[in-house]
């Protein structure tokens, strides 16, 4: 592997955004869509999370594909749903790109823990990532699902041998965190700016 599993999503980072403008739709799905390789590699532990991804990237892709140039910009779909007082439904765009952004809040918390606490197991690593992010949104099912996938976790040396390549992973682990986050923390501001920011799971 030419770099590191982070490599192609370092490259997309830089398309997300037009200057001084609005998260594009397609390129910040697209950066979405190359964090799934990684997951791959967790196993089982991530397979509720893959999924949930996956799900929510074609939900905005289709809606996308519907309308192009109307949904050029990421929000701009929120904008309709909010109009059309259909944002709260749980098969809405709005409540995809929300469910979205809290999946990858998870994974780059995740990938923080990796970073900073090196003696720490992949399982802690995740544990400790779920209950800064995604634990307070989920009921007592999806929790407790949770909780029994990161009992999965694979070995952590291996995992980083894994994802690493030919590359430095932890700098490009380091370079994802800080270049992601400000897209999350957007759409979070823009999420709660329409009131739909903290929508729990049915």
């Amino acid at each position: 592997m030419e770099g590191t599993a982070f490599t192609p999503a370092l490259e997309g980072i830089q398309h997300v955004k037009l200057e001084e403008g609005e998260i594009l739709t397609t390129p910040f799905l697209e950066v979405c869509k190359q964090i799934l390789p990684v997951i791959d590699k967790f196993g089982a532990a991530m397979t509720l999370v893959k999924t949930d991804i996956g799900g929510n990237i074609s939900r905005l892709e289709s809606k996308y594909s519907s309308k192009p140039s109307e949904f050029n910009r990421l929000y701009d779909m929120v904008r309709t749903e909010v109009a059309a007082k259909t944002a709260k439904a749980s098969s809405s765009c709005t409540n995809g790109l929300l469910w979205l952004t809290r999946a990858m809040d998870f994974l780059v918390a995740l990938f923080r823990n990796l970073l900073e606490h090196k003696d720490w197991k992949m399982s802690q690593a995740c544990t400790d990532a779920y209950g800064k992010t995604l634990k307070k949104w989920h009921g007592w099912l999806a929790s407790s699902s949770f909780t029994v996938a990161m009992k999965l976790a694979p070995d952590r040396k291996k995992f980083m041998e894994v994802i690493g390549g030919s590359g430095d992973i932890y700098a490009d682990i380091e370079k994802f965190c800080i270049s992601f986050s400000p897209f999350l923390e957007e759409n979070h501001k823009f999420l709660a700016s329409v009131g739909l920011d903290d929508l729990k799971a049915s």
